[in-house]
């Protein structure tokens, strides 16, 4: 049987690969974000409608005050005064004020907490620049009878067919007992009719929440497709990549502190450390059946040799001050070396006098 590899008549300007964080971070300073305003909006008013069938009575309350305050001119205001006027005007404004502000509040927290969830924290003129290809007729045309515009009728037209649907069901619903509202007086008819039209506005809500969402998972889709690469255009990526400074300085920067602390994991094992002692620390390592000289596992200067001496005393090594060896060990050994012959003497000594301080024979260290 013939294999053959369909890969090698693969397109390679085809875009079959994910977007790299670079390129979605580059989109993101442009604008070019997924963000669904229709899933905010949606959140927006069901929760708003739920608020106001919780703090409705107040809201009612508090309008009947304001009504037979003017109706009736009940209150401590005199009418024919133009301050006692303004003193009203304004009463009435920060009582309509009370009133309202707990669902503006609401609203504005929700849309923001929506946006950041979405996108984080983004600022940026990009999108508002004026650009020539929106001007173009023939671009305008393409919009109008694209992919995108369909799927946007086909949901307002769903959206249409669903807001019909529910408040026909729900009046229907409701139909017996609109049957029973002729021997109640007027405040409870019109109180029956808000909450009612209050229950379907949730109801709506509640559907559209769910449109909303399945055009997130859309829109996502979509967006996670446009912004596609090539595999030849992440090959460029990476080339431009390594020729950058700040990320070649930046990639050597971590690659340093994976090291450093792949080697202060080592000191813990090591038998000694032996320092300057301030600027110095060397920690080494002897096994005598698995080793045929010392090993340094570990070294470092200033800052990092007192790392070394940190780690060595949190997991009580032996810190032992020689200059001269420490010097001599730091300059011609490098980490996960063997000992030069011409130290061995030196560093069997320090050895020796450790493995007697903790009562090891050398052989059997």
């Amino acid at each position: 049987m013939i294999y053959i590899n369909l890969q090698l008549f693969a397109d390679k300007s085809e875009k079959t690969e994910k977007a790299t964080p670079k390129k979605r971070s580059d989109l993101r300073k442009k604008g070019q974000v997924l963000q669904s305003r229709e899933l905010p909006a949606s959140l927006i008013l069901l929760i708003m409608f739920l608020a106001m069938r919780i703090f409705g009575r107040n809201i009612y309350e508090g309008l009947s005050k304001l009504f037979n305050m003017f109706a009736f001119q009940n209150s401590e205001y005199n009418f024919q005064e133009p301050v006692e006027i303004m003193r009203l005007v304004t009463f009435v404004v920060l009582e309509l004020l009370k009133m309202t502000a707990p669902f503006f509040v609401i609203a504005i927290v929700i849309g923001v907490l929506s946006s950041y969830v979405q996108i984080g924290f983004l600022f940026t003129l990009e999108p508002i620049k004026p650009k020539f290809s929106h001007l173009n007729p023939i671009n305008g045309l393409k919009k109008m009878f694209s992919v995108r515009s369909l799927f946007e009728l086909a949901k307002s037209i769903i959206k249409v067919v669903l807001i019909s649907w529910v408040a026909y069901s729900s009046i229907r619903g409701e139909f017996t007992n609109m049957l029973k509202l002729m021997d109640l007086g007027v405040g409870q008819i019109a109180g029956y009719f808000i909450d009612t039209a209050l229950k379907i506005a949730i109801k709506i809500c509640f559907y559209l929440l769910i449109i909303a969402a399945a055009d997130y998972f859309f829109q996502w889709r979509k967006y996670e497709k446009d912004i596609r690469m090539s595999k030849q255009e992440i090959k460029e990526e990476f080339k431009q990549i390594e020729g950058n400074p700040e990320i070649k300085s930046r990639i050597k920067r971590k690659q340093r502190e994976i090291s450093m602390r792949r080697m202060l994991s080592e000191v813990p094992k090591a038998d000694v450390v032996i320092t300057n002692p301030t600027h110095y620390a060397v920690a080494i390592k002897y096994e005598p059946q698995k080793m045929s000289a010392p090993y340094v596992v570990a070294k470092g200067v200033d800052f990092l040799a007192q790392r070394i001496k940190d780690v060595a005393k949190e997991n009580r090594v032996h810190i032992m001050e020689n200059k001269p060896l420490a010097q001599a060990l730091y300059n011609s050994v490098e980490v996960g070396e063997a000992v030069p012959q011409e130290l061995y003497k030196a560093v069997a000594e320090v050895l020796a006098f450790v493995y007697s301080m903790e009562g090891r024979n050398p052989v059997q260290a």
